[in-house]
């Protein structure tokens, strides 16, 4: 076994260790330190000295980065790697992981879920039911329109859009994506899904649904803001499970509002605390809770007991990679440009051990 490394886990409150997570650590022999750190006092106190940190949702900035010294590795457990300055990191010859397919399947199913909701009025028909408003409700599913004849919007063609591309040819609707990187690789991947590529403009202004599938950076940062709310039909709906900030939240519910959008479904949020995000005390306030033609879910698109196992499986194994020398699986690599601070030779699963929930 190599040299024991020092490994803190930020986030014990809020996220705390699963017992899966907790039985890979015994089987591998790790022993990471679990702390809650949020200021940048408490981050460096708790990380200057690691050698690795797995992070769920801290924000590591540059000011932090820089202070770790021996740290050679940023574990993030999750998919999105936005509270990490992953720059910052490159050039502090920190090597950042991630964890990107262990919810794509139930963040898939969680924004079919929301289409079939507000395609079929589920929210309001069930509240007017409470109400004894039965009549009120059967009426309103006659302006209900059918998925074959709606078309479906992805901004975004990864492992997710790509699933709920698949979902979506079930139900015949007409799909629409756009691509970051547009190669032959996903031209192919599109053409085998009956999906086709688009500019932003176009997907926009002809779907009937627009979900967004794109992780949070400073070319997406308030993407979907007035501007591209204007190019949407009114009668359109707007699908957000991917980050908040993706969506300038003010103007959506101005665009709710005035009926310059017929329904949203969202599953996170700018404006709530981006440190708070789990579990926060829901502001009666927000004006999202007012509107009843939307959909709210707490963060939860890609939540379910398999997720969960898979995504302490990955996260673990991404780090035993690190702890032996190795490059993590190349797909669960985020910055792979980085010059490692200590060498690592090619990804190699024969490290994992014979187990049910190892790669092996």
């Amino acid at each position: 076994m190599p040299t024991p490394l020092k490994i803190v886990r930020l986030d014990s409150k809020i996220f705390p260790v699963h017992p899966l997570e907790a039985d890979l650590y015994r089987l591998y022999g790790l022993h990471p330190i679990e702390v809650e750190a949020k200021t940048l006092q408490q981050i460096v106190e708790s990380c200057a000295d690691a050698d690795i940190v797995i992070n769920v949702s801290t924000r590591l900035s540059r000011e932090a980065l820089g202070r770790f010294k021996n740290c050679r590795h940023i574990s993030h457990t999750g998919t999105g790697t936005d509270k990490t300055d992953v720059q910052a990191a490159t050039e502090h010859r920190i090597l950042v992981s991630n964890n990107p397919y262990f919810c794509a399947e139930d963040t898939a199913n969680h924004t079919m879920a929301m289409i079939l909701s507000l395609s079929r009025k589920l929210p309001s028909m069930s509240d007017l039911m409470r109400r004894g408003r039965y009549g009120q409700g059967r009426w309103s599913s006659h302006t209900c329109n059918r998925l074959s004849a709606c078309v479906l919007g992805l901004v975004g063609f990864g492992s997710i859009g790509t699933i709920v591309a698949h979902r979506a040819k079930a139900f015949g609707m007409r799909v629409l994506a756009t691509c970051r990187n547009r190669d032959a690789r996903k031209q192919r991947v599109a053409d085998d899904l009956g999906t086709e590529l688009v500019d932003l403009d176009t997907l926009l202004s002809t779907s009937d649904y627009v979900s967004l599938h794109l992780p949070l950076t400073a070319e997406t940062h308030h993407l979907i803001d007035d501007i591209a709310l204007d190019k949407m039909k009114p009668t359109a709906f707007l699908i957000n499970p991917s980050r908040g900030a993706v969506v300038d939240e003010v103007a959506l519910v101005r665009a709710l509002d005035n009926g310059r959008l017929a329904g949203a479904g969202i599953d996170t949020y700018e404006l709530l605390d981006v440190n708070q995000e789990i579990d926060p005390d829901p502001d009666p306030d927000h004006p999202l809770l007012k509107l009843d033609h939307v959909i709210l879910s707490p963060h939860s698109a890609g939540l379910s007991v398999q997720s969960r196992e898979t995504w302490a499986r990955i996260a673990v194994e991404n780090l035993v990679c690190v702890v032996h020398g190795r490059w993590p699986y190349p797909d669960n690599i985020v910055n792979g440009t980085v010059r490692p601070r200590y060498p690592l030779a090619a990804y190699d699963e024969t490290i994992f051990k014979h187990s049910p929930v190892g790669l092996a």
